[in-house]
């Protein structure tokens, strides 16, 4: 399987994770989602779009002190990330 640095739903390093990643529904580690956006093998905001994500995202970096336009930087690529692709 392959693995990630970034959370394919958020786009969040998965280094910046506290947790190092979601989990499956067995307890072990997603590879592919971080725990703010995957746990227990279940996404934890499920009717999100792409959109809806982008403007999550953007909102949190805005709290914790990210100036807007960086903050729109990297949620730009939130819509080509795994979880969106087929959507």
């Amino acid at each position: 399987m392959k693995t990630y640095k970034n959370c394919q739903s958020c786009g969040m390093p998965l280094t910046k994770d506290p947790k190092k990643g979601g989990t499956e529904k067995d307890g072990s580690k997603s590879l592919m989602y971080c725990s703010y956006c995957y746990t227990n093998g279940d996404f934890t905001q499920p009717d999100f779009t792409a959109t809806d994500m982008k403007v999550f995202c953007k909102q949190k970096m805005k709290e914790m002190g990210f100036p807007g336009f960086l903050a729109g930087f990297f949620t730009m690529g939130i819509p080509k990330l795994e979880r969106w692709k087929n959507n």
